[in-house]
């Protein structure tokens, strides 16, 4: 299963990028995270490894993912190492008057195989898709409030 969220926000890619290049940042954004945490000497970057729990309706899922593509300053990309099968994403994309698109695509796939498999992606689809909205809209809040607080002021 795979699902793609996305929002626009008026700061500059490169505050996205800052923002979310910042393991410290996830546990304040990320709606139904319960633990993140380095697994590594790594903090960032392509190889960065982390310890992650998730509240995905009332099962609490996760294991250790790896960062497998790190392209400043417009893709960071994992995918789950242990736990629940997945892999994400965060496309960072320039718009103009400073403004910028982020989107949030993740795919995973629970065990099991045929109907039964099937179904549980599909159940699951709806609390995932829920959470990945929330997360762009807090994350849309957090970048605007820190975008308005800095010395420049905000875009545009």
């Amino acid at each position: 299963m795979r699902i793609d969220e996305s929002v626009e926000v008026t700061v500059p890619p490169e505050t996205v990028w800052h923002y979310l290049e910042d393991p410290e940042n996830y546990l304040h954004f990320m709606a139904g995270l319960t633990h993140w945490e380095v697994a590594g000497d790594r903090a960032n970057g392509l190889g960065a490894r982390y310890r992650i729990l998730l509240q995905v309706g009332a099962a609490e899922v996760g294991g250790l993912i790896e960062m497998v593509e790190w392209n400043e300053p417009f893709d960071i990309a994992w995918h789950a190492i242990t736990g629940v099968e997945h892999r994400g994403r965060w496309r960072i994309r320039p718009l103009p008057e400073g403004c910028t698109r982020i989107e949030f695509r993740w795919a995973y796939a629970f065990p099991g195989s045929g109907v039964p498999g099937l179904v549980t992606e599909l159940a699951a689809s709806i609390p995932v898709r829920r959470q990945m909205r929330e997360t762009l809209r807090r994350l849309q809040y957090r970048l605007e409030q820190l975008n308005a607080r800095s010395p420049a002021g905000p875009a545009g």
